[in-house]
């Protein structure tokens, strides 16, 4: 199964992406075109519009510059978006395929406004190379499986990359660097973990919940359970579920916390208030404190940083999605359907320009 082995590969992966950017000449080019830029737009579609947000809240964090996020439909639907603007935002367009329609079109009408994007992709000579005034390619991270799992993490971390080179931020790269080796006895633990939570239990809904570069990711696990097991889910930033949304908490509801180091204790609040009203618990954090392990029916304990550190949160970032990404595999495997195939799904959008 394509899509067991490369989610089970990704710390791997992760390292041999980081050692492939650091010797690569794309990504001095990529910087040379976006250095003096102070604005920058995230542009992708499904899985990777939500890999843009994360992107873009991780680029804000990092140079202390705009970044934004939009999916590429909305560029082409609502134009003015861009051209109202005094001076263009750089942007950044992620496609695992560079295949994708939309991108493609994105990346036109960007030209068409002098304004050309710079690209990300996992596939080698697609056709956005020729469109994007600067491409970074991951080929060790591309897929054979139709949903994205290690070319979603792969590329977050080589947009964290990018942002840190550019900030000329030595001690992120280097817990980049640490972070394939840290990663891999933490997914080896928590697969099994999850895979038995899985069998054990049965759900009729799915929530994901995280806040700031969080928000992105919890969209993403969303997407996977749907994606690969065809069940109903949906994701919210966290706070927010209380208004309105946490009517549908029950026993047959899984409601999955990303926790935050920066929002820990009302996040711990929140956990604590779901598991009274007896919905099922689900808390994915670096180093979850007691109370939160009490409130959870199961903690996953990444433990991949120091809290204390600046900009841990971070750096750890690409490790959060793994657990979702593990919950739609194996209930798309409890459900008796193929993740390799999922339904009415094509590893790539590419439209039908007849139609």
């Amino acid at each position: 199964m394509y899509t067991e082995a490369e989610i089970l590969s990704e710390p791997r992966c992760w390292g041999e992406c980081l050692q492939a950017l650091k010797q690569s000449r794309e990504v001095d080019q990529f910087l040379q075109l976006i250095s003096s830029r102070r604005d920058f737009l995230f542009v992708g579609c499904g899985s990777s519009y939500y890999l843009a947000q994360t992107a873009a809240s991780s680029w804000t964090a990092l140079t202390g510059l705009r970044a934004r996020a939009i999916p590429a439909s909305e560029l082409l639907l609502f134009p003015n978006f861009i051209s109202s603007l005094d001076v263009a935002p750089q942007a950044v367009l992620i496609s695992r395929s560079g295949h994708t329609s939309e991108i493609l079109k994105a990346a036109e009408y960007l030209n068409s406004k002098a304004a050309p994007g710079v690209a990300i992709s996992c596939s080698p000579e697609q056709p956005i190379q020729a469109l994007a005034a600067a491409t970074v390619c991951l080929a060790p991270a591309d897929e054979q499986s139709m949903v994205m799992t290690r070319s979603f993490t792969s590329m977050l971390i080589a947009l964290e990359f990018l942002a840190a080179k550019l900030a000329g931020n030595i001690a992120f790269l280097q817990r980049l660097d640490m972070l394939p080796r840290s990663a891999q006895p933490a997914l080896d633990s928590i697969a099994p973990r999850i895979r038995d939570f899985v069998e054990e239990r049965q759900f009729a809904d799915y929530v994901y919940l995280g806040q700031g570069p969080y928000y992105g990711l919890a969209c993403e696990g969303a997407l996977k359970v749907t994606e690969m097991s065809c069940s109903y889910a949906q994701s919210f930033h966290t706070l927010e579920f209380r208004h309105g949304p946490k009517s549908i908490v029950g026993p047959e509801t899984l409601v999955a916390f990303l926790v935050s180091k920066s929002g820990r204790e009302p996040e711990r609040d929140l956990v604590e208030e779901v598991k009274r009203l007896g919905g099922t618990t689900l808390v994915i954090a670096n180093k979850p404190d007691e109370g939160i392990q009490k409130a959870s029916d199961l903690a996953i304990e990444l433990n991949l940083s120091d809290d204390s550190e600046a900009m841990s949160e971070y750096s750890s970032l690409p490790a959060y999605i793994l657990p979702g990404q593990l919950i739609g595999l194996y209930t798309g495997l409890k459900k008796g359907l193929d993740p390799d195939q999922p339904r009415n799904l094509s590893r790539a959008v590419i439209l039908d320009e007849q139609a």
